[in-house]
């Protein structure tokens, strides 16, 4: 019998089992699980939802009210290199007289009908907090149009109450070991076979990653889930590797594979130099070839030389530059790995929601002069700005305006982005960034003294008096 919910959350919690401490310092558990109605920070179904649909060839149908699925296309840019069936909104639209008498049928009868259009390697069906809360049997709606049709058809249990962000993500995970992996063969095999699990794909970052692997005679796998073909999480289980990416969010896929399959696991980043280096030398050592070894260190040398000739021209215009830096997201942290390359210098950083062990990363990083704030209100921004003489603000959006009132260039790095910065082509892509806000022409008009101040300061030079641009900015402020 496949899993309920509950038990999913179950299993997740004893997957987990040796995290447990790490979860005690934390004020919300992402395996509690809260009341109907309640709410824990981002919805469960978004998450599990950006995690399956970067499957491209499958089509994704939401059961329940259009306004779920509208909330979430589009939002993430995970790129495809072939099908785009991913790309296409399918729900069921729940109605009030769905909700009285059932969706069902109408689920079955919506299922059938696109597997009749769009031929698509499989349907992934998305519960809602509304018909979870009615009662429509997915799972029994699921198996009985794979049994109509022939096309795997796989119901994933994310009401958006069960739980956090990181939940619905475990669900997802919790769906393909269930239903997916470990269903079909590979056509063949090799001893360099690995998966990359925890990557999405966003603005195409991996594809900044899989030109190294083939230079070293990897083979991946399967692409849990960035750009993944069904058939690919399929066969995943005969992979010799797990190399878990940038995020913890599919641990408990490596976990219950290693158990499952023997298939052992290591968590990388490919985002910063360093951490792309380590992150080839752990894959070779890990497989255990002498030769691969040699190889990855060749290819890591020859990377690193190619990138540094293509910072300098960059370095030579941004270094010591003075950085007020907002940390929120891993994107930040990009920042901090690309100023080292750079020879830039972060003054103050702004954190919220971090944990004690990267506060204490930040803090090394900073050193005995650097400035941490964990209060992120405009004014407290501004004063560190012009007490350290900064040369930009990197946060998101909402603090633009302080931006402007300090009259410094403004980044953006929170926002979703365009660019893929995973890899050594993806430190370029960040030094390209800054340059171009750097030296954005818009800065130099910002600068100059608007029309009323040039008034106002001759009138009070008339006067005797004298009033200046920063006067002007702590009273804006």
């Amino acid at each position: 019998m496949n899993p309920t919910p509950r038990k999913m959350n179950d299993s997740l919690r004893e997957s987990n089992s040796d995290n447990e401490q790490h979860r005690q310092k934390k004020k919300n558990s992402s395996t509690q699980l809260p009341q109907p109605g309640t709410a824990q920070g981002s919805c469960a179904f978004d998450s599990a939802m950006i995690t399956l649909v970067p499957i491209t060839d499958a089509a994704h149908v939401v059961h329940g009210p259009s306004g779920c699925a509208a909330s979430i296309w589009g939002n993430y840019t995970s790129l495809s290199s072939g099908s785009m069936l991913y790309k296409i909104r399918f729900t069921t639209d729940i109605e009030e007289s769905d909700i009285i008498f059932g969706g069902a049928k109408k689920l079955y009868k919506g299922i059938l009908e696109l597997q009749r259009r769009y031929k698509p390697a499989a349907v992934f069906v998305y519960s809602t907090c509304i018909t979870a809360l009615i009662g429509d049997d997915i799972e029994g709606i699921c198996k009985d149009a794979t049994e109509k049709t022939g096309i795997p058809t796989i119901p994933v249990h994310c009401p958006g109450f069960i739980g956090s962000q990181n939940l619905g993500n475990r669900v997802a995970g919790e769906a393909m070991l269930s239903h997916i992996i470990g269903t079909t063969e590979p056509d063949t095999s090799t001893p360099y076979d690995i998966n990359l699990i925890g990557d999405y794909n966003i603005a195409g970052a991996i594809w900044n990653v899989l030109p190294l692997l083939e230079k070293l005679g990897i083979r991946v796998l399967a692409k849990i889930t960035g750009d993944a073909l069904y058939k690919e999480v399929c066969y995943a289980h005969r992979a010799k590797l797990n190399v878990i990416l940038s995020s913890k969010a599919l641990i408990n896929v490596a976990k219950k594979m290693e158990k499952l399959y023997d298939i052992p696991y290591i968590e990388e980043s490919i985002y910063g130099v360093e951490q792309i280096n380590q992150c080839l030398k752990n894959i070779a050592a890990k497989l255990g070839h002498p030769d691969l070894v040699e190889h990855t260190e060749e290819l890591i040398a020859e990377e690193t030389n190619v990138l540094e000739e293509k910072l300098t021209p960059y370095r030579t215009r941004l270094q010591g530059k003075r950085i007020v830096l907002s940390i929120k997201s891993f994107k930040s942290w990009l920042i901090i790995f690309a100023t080292k390359k750079l020879g830039m210098k972060v003054t103050a950083i702004c954190t919220q929601n971090n944990t004690e062990d990267e506060l204490a990363i930040i803090k090394s990083f900073l050193g005995q002069d650097g400035i941490v704030l964990e209060s992120e209100t405009p004014k407290e921004i501004l004063q560190v700005i012009n007490k350290n003489q900064a040369d930009i603000l990197i946060a998101d959006g909402r603090y633009l305006d302080t931006a402007l009132i300090a009259r410094i260039p403004f980044l953006d790095i929170n926002k979703e982005r365009n660019h893929a910065y995973a890899g050594y082509i993806g430190i370029v892509e960040i030094a390209q960034e800054l340059y171009a806000t750097f030296y954005n022409p818009v800065w130099e008009q910002v600068r100059q003294p608007v029309p009323w101040e040039v008034r106002e300061a001759g009138r009070a030079g008339e006067a005797g008096g004298e009033i200046t641009s920063s006067s002007l900015s702590e009273e804006a402020v």
